[in-house]
């Protein structure tokens, strides 16, 4: 299988390719943003036109959390809208047979049933701080639905629920709530401070899955002759975002005080995936939040020594 994974170099596409290095048979097909640039059209479909891969895994996207999102919505929702357009139909054009195209549980309503089960998708309005991300997502998910339709090729979708591993962003401002926290308690228990200021009221609840169980996830449903057009991919359960600050002062080792700033919004009260399609598959989640979150500190660390962590 000739398999073409964009967007490799980012955390999910890292994990992507440690998987399926592992595979036999497998043959990887790899550009790097320099080489391959997925906002031209016609780069996009020369690079699949000439290369001609079996499978096309999505995982390229512009990400970021709250405070990117609310602050970049036009980026946010250009950037992905012609990501997902180009790759979609460029691999069509291409006579690519099978393409997997990775979303984000923020495509479900803001008030969607909790566990979010996959029927929920356009029931209700967005959450408005992710709504630009969301709506790029939801037509690229539609996009491969559609072209299966219509044209009988196997594009279907994965919605992963919050991410978090090896590969991570960083940046103080524009990373998501796990990556974030890492990074605030190191520098403020290097820096001996008494005190770390953690966003919100702490009360939201969150799904995290690491992004190595993520990609062993995508490589079922490579397996499967049938796939549903959409599936959640999760761990089915949750932990409030005050559990998780208290998970992460204890794993970096900070003793100090965490205050909470609930002048900065929340999100989305709660966002739990329902896994139970995949899980009647035979998937499930292995890795242990705690476990997880041990790892990926240890891969921060190794990260900041090799001058390597995306920030």
């Amino acid at each position: 299988m000739k398999l073409f994974i964009a967007g490799h170099n980012g955390m999910v596409g890292g994990a992507l390719v440690r998987r399926f290095q592992a595979e036999p048979g497998v043959q990887l097909v790899l550009r790097t943003r320099k080489e391959l640039d997925l906002t031209s059209q016609a780069a996009v479909h020369a690079f699949l036109a000439a290369e001609k891969p079996d499978v096309v895994i999505m995982a390229a996207a512009k990400v970021g959390g709250i405070h990117a999102n609310n602050t970049y919505p036009a980026d946010f929702a250009y950037d992905n809208l012609v990501i997902a357009t180009n790759t979609i139909h460029g691999a069509y054009a291409a006579g690519v047979k099978r393409f997997l195209f990775l979303g984000s549980s923020c495509i479900y309503p803001k008030l969607a049933p909790q566990p979010m089960p996959e029927s929920c998708l356009l029931t209700g309005p967005l959450e408005p701080t992710n709504e630009a991300y969301a709506i790029a997502k939801i037509a690229g998910l539609k996009l491969c639905e559609y072209y299966r339709k219509q044209h009988g090729v196997l594009y279907h979708s994965a919605m992963p629920t919050n991410l978090y591993g090896p590969g991570d962003n960083y940046h103080p401002q524009n990373s998501h709530v796990l990556p974030a926290l890492i990074r605030k308690f190191h520098e403020a228990k290097e820096a001996g401070r008494p005190e770390v200021v953690a966003w919100g009221s702490g009360s939201p609840k969150r799904e995290f899955l690491h992004v190595d169980d993520l990609a062993d996830a995508c490589a079922f449903l490579l397996r499967l002759d049938n796939p549903p057009d959409l599936l959640n991919i999760g761990t089915g359960t949750d932990v409030t975002i005050r559990e998780l600050t208290e998970l992460v002062a204890e794993v970096t080792g900070f003793t100090g005080r965490i205050a909470w700033d609930a002048t900065k919004p929340d999100g989305t009260p709660r966002k739990l995936m329902d896994v139970s399609k995949l899980a009647a598959l035979g998937w499930k989640a292995k890795t242990a939040l705690r476990d997880g979150v041990r790892l990926t500190y240890a891969s921060y660390l190794a990260e900041l020594k090799a001058g390597s962590l995306r920030c």
